[in-house]
């Protein structure tokens, strides 16, 4: 929100100060400096939608639910749909001291009449039960003041407007005053057009049920599941302002329009020497509006151009691609978006970071995350414990989001449609985890739902039957539901920062591929997709969920493996096989891929629920999954991977037990579906088991026959609490982190719990088995670990 002041005198403030300021720009650093304590709102603050030009997002200072359903048309905010408790919400302002005044004022407008109006509101009190801005967001309730059928409403209060409400401008202000342990409140609606009052209400109200965020909604009496409401009315907002001491004022929560920059070093071992590339995401912009960032680095303390780089208009992101970087020393960065106004002016946004020296001569340090289901947004404790741990590398190996992300449900066409539904999801993440990115190298991989399906077994691309997709088992079936032009936004969003792809040939209709490895600190990635060639389980008769019901835990079935079965897929599998013999540049080697090679699963989504076969793993195909290891074996690479939502360390299998190489498979940031490993329950037979002695751990066959050596692992206990927060702890969720001792030849795994503090250095900070020391040679059964 800019602090100009309106053209319009309606507001009538019980506030004082109404001098005001402009903004020139704003500049996002680093949350590590500090905002200023107790920041209070002393001057009124007025949207700049006014000054906007036309485009679907609403502004950094904002955030709409959802952003696809929303634009600004000739200076307002108007919700382009008849949907229930469509809202934008403040970021940067928010009711936090309950002992001074505030006042809330917007003009609201129908930007479409129908029989049915679900009416327009002001929303305070908007509280999660963590009360943090980003999941306040998300909350859709709190106390509504507003207009709807020709009554204006405060809380549970309705009066009837002396006029009937149509075309005309209408002006609502809330306001409220501290009395005694709770609030006074008014609301009052005036005609902007007569400046006649049409309404007024007024009721005292306990504290709680007024502090926290602030938003304005279009039909806040209709649920928000509906997402078309049949002869329906839809409105829109201008001149929203805030005053008072009762708001706070914390410009550093302002996201966007750079929303966050993600990037990577890799030593090419050619003339170009390491190369960085770096990703700058901002949100969806218009026609008239920039469609381009600028990088600058800061050399012997001036910031000086790298160039300019053009915003794709499906994926919203600007790439720029650095050889011959100077990789020896930091070096500080920013991204700079100059956003044009409808007066002409600029409004520079800047964000700024640091690209990392390459950490040589000493251990490098990786954090490894997985699955983020929005129930625990914004992931605060695991966030907040990787930027502590400051690693030299991130890397999420998938699902940065879920369908149900945010609500307001998922669109998997038009393309356009659903690329906008999928990036207001995507945002999450950013949001979330952009400070360990700042300032760190970041690798992130797609998964199954983040090209919004539940299962994937991509087949090379094609497009999943029609049959299958209006059976509504689309987790039956290889193939892909989103169009093409979807999930190639997908990759770019994910993954355009990474190194060059090794081969970038599109896979079929067209897909684009990022199979590629990365040099850096003396370890070489190599990056790849588990499921984009995965076979799908139609081929065998499989049907998911039912499959193996009934039968004898203990029987491997020959039935479901078959050698034309794919996994990796035959490009994939000659990268790894060229890349593992290949050691030019680096002294250790690791796998990044989405997901783990065996079945570690006995019961989902309860605990005393078995089910036999796990498809979704990369234990399926069993010869394929072998055919890959054997390839993988002689890089004696570590795996490092996700997406099972339960941590775990293994040593694979091929010819016999504890031959081939070790794989990590972090904790999920927050486990959604919850998975169990409880083998002994089930009395699997079990050979060597660790001399720790945890239960569940040895050498077993999974239900596909696969050999494995569970050194750990991280079962949760059923998520029971009220608290977000506490919840995902119960579920066995947290993050990895591991350090490659190049010197050693060493990789030490740790996988911490959600909520701890990793600088207390509590052993209860880690899930039982870990931390764990893995040589080198170990990753082709030259084994220690015993």
């Amino acid at each position: 929100m800019s602090n100009n002041i309106s053209r319009r005198s309606a507001l009538k403030l019980a506030v004082a100060g109404l001098a005001t300021s402009a903004i020139g720009c704003s500049s996002t650093t680093s949350s590590n400096t500090q905002p200023v304590a107790n920041q209070v709102l002393d001057k009124p603050v007025t949207d700049a939608w006014g000054n906007t030009f036309d485009r679907m997002w609403i502004g950094g200072e904002y955030w709409a639910n959802p952003m696809e359903n929303w634009r600004i048309i000739d200076g307002g905010a108007e919700c382009t749909v008849t949907g229930g408790n469509r809202s934008i919400h403040s970021l940067t302002h928010q009711l936090v001291n309950p002992d001074a005044a505030f006042s809330i004022s917007v003009n609201i407008k129908k930007a479409e009449i129908g029989k049915n109006d679900g009416g327009a509101a002001i929303r305070v009190g908007v509280q999660s039960d963590i009360n943090d801005h980003r999941s306040n967001v998300f909350v859709q309730t709190g106390l509504d003041a507003g207009i709807v059928n020709g009554q204006l409403v405060l809380g549970k209060l309705r009066a009837k407007l002396s006029h009937a409400i149509n075309h005309q401008q209408i002006n609502l202000t809330l306001t409220g005053e501290p009395r005694l342990g709770v609030i006074a409140v008014k609301v009052v609606a005036t005609d902007t057009a007569t400046g006649k009052q049409l309404g007024m209400l007024e009721d005292f109200i306990a504290e709680d049920k007024v502090m926290g965020n602030v938003a304005v909604v279009s039909n806040f009496t209709s649920s928000a599941s509906k997402a078309h409401i049949p002869n329906g009315t839809r409105y829109r907002f201008t001149d929203w302002q805030m005053a008072g001491a009762a708001f706070n004022n914390k410009p550093e929560q302002k996201f966007g329009p750079i929303l966050w920059t993600m990037y990577t070093l890799s030593d090419t071992r050619t003339s170009e020497g390491f190369v960085m590339k770096l990703s700058a995401l901002t949100g969806p912009m218009g026609k008239q509006d920039s469609q381009e960032v600028e990088l600058q680095i800061k050399k012997d303390g001036i910031w000086q151009s790298l160039g300019t780089e053009r915003l794709d208009t499906d994926a919203w992101v600007a790439t720029f691609r650095i050889a011959n970087w100077q990789e020896a020393s930091d070096t500080p960065y920013r991204v700079v978006y100059k956003e044009k106004q409808r007066d002409g002016s600029i409004k520079p946004d800047i964000y700024e970071g640091k690209v990392r020296a390459n950490p040589v001569g000493r251990q490098m340090r990786m954090a490894g995350l997985t699955c983020q289901n929005d129930y625990a947004f914004p992931y605060a404790p695991v966030a907040e414990n990787v930027v502590k741990m400051d690693p030299d590398l991130v890397y999420f190996s998938g699902d940065q989001l879920y369908e149900n992300h945010g609500g307001y449900g998922v669109k998997y066409g038009p393309a356009k449609d659903s690329i906008n539904n999928y990036l207001r999801k995507y945002y999450q993440f950013g949001w979330a985890f952009r400070e360990a990115m700042r300032n760190a190298p970041t690798v992130v991989l797609p998964d199954d739902h983040d090209i919004l399906q539940g299962n994937l077994w991509g087949e090379g691309g094609i497009k999943m039957a029609d049959e299958s997709i209006a059976s509504g088992r689309t987790d039956n079936a290889g193939g892909y539901i989103a169009p093409i032009r979807v999930v190639n936004a997908v990759h770019k969003t994910h993954t355009a920062h990474h190194p060059d792809p090794i081969d970038p040939t599109p896979s079929a209709r067209g897909m684009s591929v990022y199979y590629t490895d990365m040099v850096y600190g003396d370890v070489s990635f190599a990056i790849i997709g588990d499921r984009q060639w995965k076979s799908g389980p139609e081929h065998l008769g499989i049907e998911v969920g039912i499959t193996g019901e009934g039968e004898d835990p203990h029987f491997i079935n020959p039935a479901f493996d078959r050698q034309d079965m794919e996994l990796l897929g035959k490009r994939q599998e000659d990268f790894l096989e060229k890349w593992g013999k290949d050691w030019r540049g680096h002294k250790l080697k690791a796998v990044l891929s989405q997901t783990v090679f065996a079945a570690i699963c006995t019961h989902q989504p309860r605990p005393n629920k078995f089910l036999k076969y796990d498809f979704d793993s990369s234990g399926w195909p069993a010869g394929a999954r072998n055919r890959a290891i054997e390839i993988m074996r002689e890089s004696k690479a570590l795996h490092i991977c996700g997406d099972t939502h339960l941590g775990s360390l293994t040593q694979y299998g091929v010819k016999q037990q504890r031959d081939s190489n070790w794989a990590f498979c972090t904790p999920a940031i927050a486990a959604g579906w919850p998975r169990w490993w409880n083998p002994d329950t089930l009395n699997f037979p079990v050979n060597n088991r660790p001399s720790h002695g945890i239960a569940h751990t040895g050498e077993y066959l999974d239900a596909f026959g696969n050999n494995m050596y569970v050194y750990a692992v991280g079962n949760p206990i059923v998520g029971k609490s009220g608290n977000r927060y506490i919840k995902a702890h119960e579920k066995g969720s947290g993050f990895g982190f591991i350090l490659f001792d190049t010197e050693a030849k060493t990789y030490t795994t740790q996988a911490y719990r959600f909520l701890v503090d990793v600088t207390d250095g509590k052993a209860s900070n880690q899930f039982p088995g870990w931390p764990v020391t893995i040589h080198q040679e170990e990753n082709i059964g030259k084994n220690r670990i015993s």
